[in-house]
């Protein structure tokens, strides 16, 4: 497991439960240096103070507000340690609320398992771990930390508990103008989209891998053996430009997620969005007797107008 990034304790009512803070993440994606084209030489970001127009090293830097734009007010990282806040070394729970409520654009993406601190805490964190387990719902708390307050969310997975970092409210922007206003939605077309999210529900999604990364690595890995990047697949086709009618191309969606699935879905077509037709005459018949009669008398009113 990787190294503890925070210790505290969990605060549970009159509970208190020792943890430790990891990483549960990490990050795979490739790395580039910044290099100068001309010669690959390391280009390297370097820290000047503006006063006196000279490098200086990281001990020397520390942070500063702008109240106006002629003053700077220095703040040290022990005033900012010894701030009066129950949070400074509390992960304090101060709700319970249904699962299903957290909206996941709150999720911030920062996750964080918690690992209980010696052997004391080890009951009271198998309490609460279980507790959560039982129900659907789940903990928000409070945490200071790396300079700000933070609101985390805490559940469980196998056994342990996880925090989530939470936005907070005013940090969520207004969505009112994003949704089509006015679209019409037939009851067909919902209940086909349904069936299609049927056809394409799973319970794992632990089989999809980065693409763009195995793609990356084969690139970088030619050229550091002097070889010739792989050449892009032509099979992939581009999104096309195609209009195609809505309700077939929800079925034919459905027939092949349930191929996929191996389900039988019998077969499906996408068709183009009908076209206005031309006018055309209609196709010659040859007619009994009974019915040319009729038609001739009936066409020697339109002769006679014709001709007027």
């Amino acid at each position: 497991m990787p190294r503890p990034l925070w210790s505290g304790a969990i605060s549970f009512g009159l509970v208190t439960i020792p943890v430790k803070l990891l990483s549960a993440t990490e990050d795979r994606s490739v790395r580039f240096h910044q290099v100068h084209t001309e010669d690959l030489g390391r280009v390297r970001v370097r820290k000047f103070c503006e006063a006196e127009d000279r490098e200086v090293s990281g001990a020397e830097i520390g942070k500063g507000y702008e109240v106006s734009k002629d003053t700077l007010v220095a703040v040290t990282d022990e005033e900012l340690e010894q701030m009066p806040l129950p949070t400074a070394k509390a992960i304090e729970i101060v709700a319970f609320v249904p699962a299903a409520s957290i909206d996941p654009v709150r999720l911030s993406g920062d996750s964080y398992f918690l690992q209980y601190d010696g052997q004391v805490a080890a009951k009271p964190y198998a309490l609460i771990a279980r507790a959560l387990a039982r129900n659907t719902k789940v903990a928000v708390a409070k945490l200071a930390w790396h300079g700000r307050e933070r609101l985390v969310l805490l559940r469980v997975r196998d056994g342990a508990l996880i925090a989530h970092v939470l936005k907070w409210d005013d940090e969520v922007r207004d969505t009112s103008e994003l949704a089509p206003k006015e679209t019409k939605v037939t009851d067909s077309e919902i209940d086909e989209a349904l069936q299609l999210i049927d056809s394409m529900t799973t319970d794992d999604i632990s089989g999809y891998q980065d693409e763009y990364r195995k793609a990356l690595e084969a690139v970088l890995e030619a050229k550091a053996e002097g070889r010739q990047p792989p050449k892009p697949s032509t099979e992939a086709e581009e999104p096309g430009g195609k209009v195609v009618d809505l309700m077939a191309a929800l079925q034919e969606s459905v027939r092949k997620a349930q191929a996929a699935r191996g389900e039988d879905a019998g077969d499906a077509e996408v068709h183009e969005m009908p076209k206005k037709p031309a006018a055309r005459k209609p196709a010659k018949k040859t007619p009994d007797k009974k019915t040319a009669k009729k038609t001739a008398t009936a066409k020697k009113p339109a002769r006679r107008q014709r001709g007027a």
